[in-house]
């Protein structure tokens, strides 16, 4: 009875904690040029030189689910060539639509949200799918 218990005390404390946060890349190719395709680069470059941020970590945001965010911006300046510049960051406003495009004065931009740890760099297997195996496989030891 007290393995059963265990099992899913443990259970409910890893999923509300990581059902509760999203892990994001938290950057901007005008000061860090990785920014602009972190795909390119092994894990071992991005953990050493491209932040990663636990979205709302220590913040309230209501009834707002925190998510990862890219904004791809092409800045026009009159006599100049055209600047590429990439953020990527945490949101917790959500559109209608995973991508949208929007063109202002200055700038045209394309903004995309997504819902999986790191995937504002389309990572390959996100850390809520790890923690779900490791649960498996506890749940098969104990």
């Amino acid at each position: 009875m007290l393995k059963q218990y265990l099992k899913c005390v443990l259970f409910f404390a890893f999923c509300f904690r990581y059902a509760t946060s999203i892990r994001c890349f938290d950057c901007n190719s005008q000061n860090n040029s990785m920014c602009l395709d972190p795909t390119i680069y092994d894990k071992e470059t991005l953990n050493n030189f491209l932040p990663i941020v636990e979205c709302g970590h220590g913040i309230h945001s209501g009834n707002n689910d925190f998510f990862c965010r890219k904004i791809a911006q092409t800045i026009l300046k009159k006599g100049y060539e055209p600047e590429v510049r990439v953020t990527r960051s945490c949101g917790w406003v959500r559109h209608h639509k995973a991508c949208y495009k929007a063109d202002n004065e200055d700038h045209l931009e394309t903004v995309c949200q997504c819902f999986d740890n790191e995937c504002n760099a389309a990572a390959p297997l996100s850390s809520a799918a790890a923690l779900v195996l490791a649960l498996l496989g506890l749940n098969m030891y104990l």
